[in-house]
């Protein structure tokens, strides 16, 4: 049985088809639609991709993925990961959302607040106090003392500088009293959103106790427990990639050289690719320069040598990918290295 989407529809007939004995593979879907368009007709129907998807399995075999069984534990932290990675697009998108409604109206509050939006005592009290006139009312000393108990260090100064920054604007915006209805409806939003990544994330991290594996992925630096789970579903104990170089390109990390006669215009990363798998090696990437010094080393060598910055994150992530995929090999724990020992190696 060849199946284009293993992971949604796909998921009951492939549980079926593996109790009948049956041997079952994946044809990626991007692959399925390239192999489509090679057929004639531009109708789009399941029977016709049916009969691409069985074609396709049955002329070109060697494009067909192997699906592993997996256990209840990976199942589970399949779905988590998926919904978490929804709601950081929701928080995403409504932290943009209340920035863009502040910057239209108070951009000095804008400024205060804005990079503060993931702080629950910020949330709060854009839930109680949407508008510049709200906040203006509840005087100083009362939001000082309300926002103690969840933010006890940064209250008195995060006031001080929100009352600083509606000083700053005298001028009063058309529209500005609907921050009363929008502003605390979308605080409140986002709090709801923070609390269940809070949950899903210690649901996650209850998850990794079991796996062997967690604790090799988290001892390297960079990864906590969303990344490490995100490691975990998509590259599992990492024996279905032979070298470290397949290992990159199948995370989207491997550079491509774009050349036309005697034109070579450089390497550049690919955009196909596990996109989850690409993500979390870049984010992990940027996230561990501060605490490795040798990422840090390594990266300030490719700005050094001309690169951009996402260039050299991106080198830093491919560099990450053979360090994981040793680790995995070996089943061994991350071993940090000196600056030093990064430059003769490189």
């Amino acid at each position: 049985m060849i199946v284009d989407q293993p992971a949604s529809i796909g998921a009951l007939p492939l549980t079926v088809a593996r109790d009948a004995g049956c041997q079952v593979a994946y044809l990626p879907g991007l692959a399925m639609r390239r192999i489509a368009d090679l057929y004639p007709g531009e109708a789009k129907t399941d029977a016709k991709d049916a009969a691409v998807i069985a074609d396709a399995a049955r002329t070109m075999p060697h494009i067909l993925r192997s699906l592993e069984l997996t256990d209840e534990i990976t199942a589970e932290l399949t779905v988590l990961v998926g919904f978490d990675q929804d709601l950081t697009a929701e928080a995403t998108r409504t932290s943009h959302r209340i920035r863009g409604l502040l910057t239209q109206f108070h951009p000095s509050l804008e400024r205060v607040l804005g990079p503060r939006l993931d702080h629950q005592a910020v949330t709060w009290l854009l839930e109680r106090y949407g508008s510049p006139a709200a906040l203006r009312k509840a005087g100083r000393r009362r939001l000082v003392e309300l926002i103690r108990p969840k933010a006890p260090r940064m209250a008195a100064r995060l006031i001080d500088d929100l009352f600083d920054a509606l000083d700053e604007q005298i001028a009063v915006v058309p529209g500005t009293g609907t921050l009363d209805i929008v502003i605390p409806s979308l605080a409140a939003s986002l709090a709801a959103v923070h609390t269940q990544r809070r949950a899903m994330e210690a649901r996650i991290s209850t998850l990794l106790e079991a796996p062997p594996l967690s604790p090799v992925l988290t001892s390297m630096p960079g990864v906590g427990v969303r990344t490490a789970a995100v490691l975990l579903v998509t590259v599992g104990d990492g024996t279905s990639s032979p070298t470290a170089a397949h290992l990159a390109s199948y995370a989207g990390l491997a550079p491509t050289t774009k050349q036309s006669g005697t034109s070579i215009h450089g390497d550049h990363a690919p955009r196909g690719g596990n996109r989850q798998l690409k993500r979390a090696m870049s984010l992990s990437a940027f996230a561990c320069m501060n605490a490795d010094p040798a990422s840090r080393t390594y990266y300030d060598r490719q700005r050094a040598g001309g690169k951009t910055h996402t260039q050299a994150l991106l080198r830093l992530a491919r560099h990450r990918i053979s360090v994981l995929f040793a680790m995995l090999r070996d089943g061994t724990f991350y071993e940090p290295r000196t600056p030093k020992d990064v430059e003769l190696a490189s």
